[in-house]
C-alpha cells in the first residue's frame, strides 16, 4: 500500500454525566412506590366479612374508627381514581398513594374503583388489607362515592 500514512489515534475522555436533583428525587419516589406495591399479592385472602357493607379494621385499632368512616366524619384529604386502569397499574397507583400519604402526613384517603366489571372492586380490599400502613377501610358513604369507592385510614409514621 503506497501513499498511505498512519492515522493518529485521538483519545476523547467524556466527563461522567451527573444526575440532577430531580432524577434523584424521581428515583427515590419510584423505589418507595416499588416498595409499597410489594405488599399487594393476588393469592393472599384476608378475613373480610361479606355481609353488609365492605369494611376492614386492623387488629389493635379501635372499632369506633369504622363508624366514623361510615358516618363521613373523616373528609378525604386525597383522592385516587382507578377508572380505566388494569390490575397492575392499579397496584402501582395504590402503592404510590400510600407512599404519598405517608410523606405528606395525610390520614384519610378516598379510592374510587368504580363498578365496571367488578375486578378492581373485588381486589382492592384484599390489597389494602395486606399493607401494614392501612389501619382501616370502609365502603364510602353516598356523598363520597357509595359502593364505588372506599375510604381508607393510613397510619402516620413520624
Amino acid at each position: 500500500m503506497s501513499g498511505t500514512r498512519q492515522l493518529v489515534q485521538d483519545t476523547i475522555v467524556h466527563k461522567p454525566v451527573r444526575k440532577s436533583l430531580n432524577h434523584r428525587t424521581f428515583d427515590r419516589a419510584s423505589s418507595i412506590q416499588r416498595d409499597n406495591s410489594y405488599y399487594f399479592s393476588d393469592e393472599f385472602q384476608p378475613l373480610i366479612t361479606n355481609e353488609g357493607m365492605l369494611r376492614y379494621i386492623r387488629h389493635g385499632v379501635n372499632h369506633y374508627e369504622l363508624k366514623k368512616l361510615y358516618r363521613g366524619d373523616y373528609t378525604p384529604e386525597i383522592v385516587l381514581d382507578l377508572h380505566g386502569l388494569t390490575q397492575i397499574q392499579a397496584k402501582k397507583e395504590l402503592g404510590a398513594l400510600i407512599a404519598t400519604c405517608r410523606q405528606n402526613h395525610l390520614y384519610c384517603t378516598r379510592i374510587l374503583h368504580g363498578h365496571g366489571k367488578n375486578i378492581l372492586k373485588k381486589r382492592m380490599p384484599f390489597w389494602l388489607a395486606q399493607h401494614p400502613l392501612v389501619l382501616a377501610f370502609h365502603q364510602a358513604p353516598r356523598q363520597f362515592g357509595g359502593d364505588a369507592a372506599l375510604l381508607v385510614l393510613i397510619e402516620l409514621i413520624d
